[in-house]
């Protein structure tokens, strides 16, 4: 890493934020919300990973950048937190699909493996730490695309929602390559070391797309706005995808390819000046530095 990898404290208000924050977008402002269903609990995971992992880092500049996503990825996971309230209060309560989440993270990718299985405790270990890193390759690719998603301005989403997207998009594109770096370092070598890595990517790509239509048409269902008027459909996507207000699945899909290349590294992914110059003119990182 070029640069040290600090968490930065930020807040935000919710008070004016409108449950439908991509105006008369429904279905695009759910398919995003999907972030706040899953990161808490997902990001309280990286760190619990990375706790255990820890004591195996050698290297003290991976151990300095390991410390810092540390610190980042609590700091992501409170403030999504946040906006799970903030729908609590706007009558859409979420905690149906996220105990659902917690059972993934909690006990499915726990401290020990699930069932009683016999999985050597370091093997257990390699494993999650590959998925962490399958998991950060999308970020990667998401915190990119929402940068550069004029699409969002265009529509006129709400300034507030939209920092908080940039500022967490543009820290995982500043830290894009600490959980692969972290896997490479205590995942053992040679072949063993890249089919584990691959194997954590044929798992975490189908989970995370299934967890994102199941979370989407949950919130859908349940938004006291929408009433039942309108539910999750593809066509509905591809809509606002054609507006820029969503990724194309060929983009987050290409991503996979990418990942599988034995000489692949993070550092390729995104633009890093682009995260920089974002974290530079924040309204909420520039408060809290």
């Amino acid at each position: 890493m070029s640069a040290r990898i600090t968490p930065r404290r930020v807040s935000f208000d919710w008070s004016h934020t409108p449950l439908h924050w991509i105006p008369d977008e429904p279905t695009a402002t759910h398919v995003i919300n999907v972030l706040h269903l899953l990161l808490p609990a997902g990001e309280r995971w990286f760190v619990r990973v990375f706790k255990e992992g820890l004591p195996l880092v050698r290297d003290p500049e991976l151990l300095a950048d390991v410390k810092g996503f540390m610190g980042q990825e609590a700091t992501h996971s409170v403030q999504h937190a946040h906006v799970l309230d903030h729908l609590k209060a706007q009558r859409l309560d979420t905690a149906e699909f996220t105990r659902y989440v917690d059972f993934l993270f909690e006990r499915l990718l726990g401290e020990r493996p699930p069932l009683g299985a016999t999985i050597p405790e370091r093997e257990w270990l390699r494993f999650r730490l590959a998925v962490v890193a399958a998991i950060e390759q999308f970020t990667a690719v998401l915190g990119d695309w929402v940068l550069a998603a004029d699409g969002l301005d265009r529509a006129r989403a709400d300034e507030v929602m939209l920092d908080l997207l940039r500022w967490h998009g543009a820290e995982e594109v500043e830290h894009r390559a600490v959980a692969f770096d972290m896997y490479q370092h205590c995942g053992g070598t040679g072949t063993p070391r890249y089919a584990r890595r691959i194997a954590g990517m044929a798992v975490t790509a189908p989970a995370m797309l299934y967890l994102w239509v199941w979370g989407t048409a949950h919130l859908m269902r349940h938004d006291p706005q929408l009433a039942g008027r309108l539910r999750y459909s593809l066509a509905e996507h591809e809509k606002a995808v054609r507006k820029g207000l969503l990724p194309a699945w060929r983009e987050l899909g290409a991503a996979i390819p990418r990942y599988f290349r034995r000489s692949y590294h993070p550092s390729q992914e995104g633009s890093l000046s682009r995260a920089v110059e974002y974290l530079r003119r924040s309204p909420a990182a520039r408060a809290a530095s």
